[in-house]
């Protein structure tokens, strides 16, 4: 009996060594391959241009594209997202704003817009559909094989068409271009948090992943298409939560290019306060387990190969989610209740481990903020280095309980739902509109 035991404390205890050792090693391991590939891209493909965003090459293959902005109640923000689309330094475009069943001002704002601007058109939508559905009828209704996409609250860069189109007019096996959204409202800590997230861990991931062959997503923000490779795998759905994880999943699983371009820039709103933040990235969480939920067997065929690295990464985060809650959660009842020594943890707070993911993320975020400074105004950098050391504590977390929220939400869902648009939190409006007036 006494061996019994002694076998399963040994067992218990390795299997507690296992968790501790997965919570560290996952974070530590994914960070220096998203600081080692995010190094590689910049070195070969971002450092080539020293001039800037506001300095696109000039190529003679220029073919017309389209501009799509789906809106669904933005009256407060569509005038400056389309002045800054139809302000777009491109020799052809066109604009259409699809106006998707808004229940404000939206309608009469763009038909007023339309009025004044040969290159707008307006399409409306009798009822809410979805933002799947409105860039679908966008599509459709284009003049172009090539189509960027914006959000109804982005303002688009003057050259971001032209940066896109770099690698889409002269590239065939080019399906999608996503490219570098940049955050406006910076008022609160939460905006500065994400400003140094969007650099540090959002940046630095899509530059390492097109190093590494596929892209996990392009950004719903700003993204361009090839307007064949959405055919060809039959457009946006209109049940997926996150309808651009969903597309970039099937074009790459269909053998299309998905490229990352830094210099295409678009400026956004995010959520300042714990409620929108909460909403926005659960909706994300939701997303990523929705589209390995649809594509697992697909995933399984030979010739899609190259896409289990970007789903195993996904699968693994799934997991050290997971793994994190137990860790917690043995930890609290450790407290109250006593338990076997080979599950009994000890400590929440840094120990020699904490300190080296620490240091790491410090590495990591001093890394990609260098890459940045090209798109950060300089007396901006140093600032937003000192908020982003308080993003682990807040984030991570975050990430682990929206994960965790996401899954038995997903597995519960309705199958056929139609995924509709909820208005995001935009932050401090005030002190957001003084940013961007800057730009």
């Amino acid at each position: 009996m006494t061996q019994i035991n002694q076998a399963l404390e040994l067992s218990s205890a390795s299997m507690r060594d296992f968790l501790l050792d997965y919570a560290f090693y996952y974070p530590f391991i994914m960070a220096w391959m998203w600081i080692i590939g995010g190094l590689w891209y910049y070195l070969r493909w971002e450092n080539r241009h020293d001039l800037g965003p506001d300095y696109p090459p000039q190529t003679r293959n220029q073919p017309p594209a389209s501009i799509l902005i789906p809106c669904f109640n933005e009256e407060d923000h569509v005038r400056d997202t389309l002045a800054y689309a139809l302000a777009t330094q491109y020799p052809e475009f066109e604009v259409i704003a699809i106006n998707d069943g808004s229940s404000d001002r939206t309608a009469g704002i763009l038909n007023e817009l339309a009025k004044v601007h040969p290159n707008l058109r307006v399409i409306h939508l009798l009822t809410n559909q979805g933002k799947a559905m409105a860039l679908r009828a966008g599509a459709i209704a284009a003049k172009n094989e090539f189509l960027i996409c914006i959000d109804g609250d982005a303002l688009l860069h003057p050259n971001a068409v032209a940066w896109m189109m770099v690698h889409l007019a002269p590239g065939n096996r080019v399906g999608a271009v996503t490219g570098n959204p940049r955050i406006l409202n910076r008022s609160t800590l939460l905006g500065r948090l994400q400003v140094g997230e969007f650099s540090s861990i959002i940046g630095l991931m899509k530059r390492a992943q097109r190093v590494y062959g596929r892209i996990f997503t392009v950004s719903g923000v700003i993204v361009g298409f090839r307007r064949t490779a959405l055919h060809r795998v039959g457009y946006w759905s209109e049940e997926m939560i996150t309808e651009d994880i969903d597309i970039s999943w099937r074009l790459q699983m269909d053998h299309w290019d998905v490229r990352y371009e830094p210099d295409a820039l678009c400026y956004i709103y995010m959520p300042e306060t714990f409620k929108g933040l909460w909403k926005q990235r659960l909706r994300w969480a939701q997303g990523g387990v929705e589209v390995l939920l649809k594509h697992t067997t697909d995933l399984l065929i030979w010739r899609r190969r190259r896409f289990w690295a970007v789903a195993l990464e996904y699968i693994a985060s799934v997991f050290w989610a997971f793994i994190m809650l137990t860790i917690i959660i043995l930890f609290l009842l450790g407290l109250f209740v006593p338990l076997p020594e080979g599950w009994h943890i000890n400590t929440l707070l840094p120990q020699w481990n904490g300190v080296i993911l620490g240091i790491t993320a410090l590495v990591q975020f001093g890394v990609s903020m260098l890459i940045d400074r090209r798109y950060e105004p300089k007396k901006r950098f140093f600032k937003n280095y000192f908020w982003i050391i308080w993003y682990p504590l807040a984030f991570w977390l975050l990430i682990m309980l929206t994960t965790i929220v996401a899954v038995p939400k997903t597995l519960l869902k309705r199958r056929g739902k139609r995924a509709r648009w909820v208005s995001p939190d935009r932050g401090v409006k005030d002190k957001t509109d003084h940013e961007a007036s800057k730009l």
